[in-house]
């Protein structure tokens, strides 16, 4: 359990967001995150992100730029397996 103390910023009062949670989600300044409110809690919840795979990408490509010789050809080197 965390704590955290309300301060007053012009008319309204703020908190802080842990720098783990940010982190954690990939956050920063301007990001949006979700607010669910049920009585006396308040829950904070970054949206999810989006997952890519490489053929999603390729698929969306334009047809027509320039390729690289062999690039089709050449093997795996991290995640990008479908």
């Amino acid at each position: 359990m965390m704590f955290q103390t309300l301060r007053k910023a012009g008319g309204s009062l703020v908190m802080t967001v842990p720098k783990a949670f940010i982190d954690q989600n990939g956050l920063g300044e301007g990001s949006q995150v979700e607010l669910h409110l049920l009585g006396t809690k308040m829950t904070v919840e970054a949206p999810s992100r989006p997952r890519y795979n490489l053929a999603e990408l390729m698929a969306e490509m334009p047809q027509g730029l320039p390729r690289v010789e062999g690039w089709d050809e050449m093997p795996s080197v991290g995640l990008e397996n479908p």
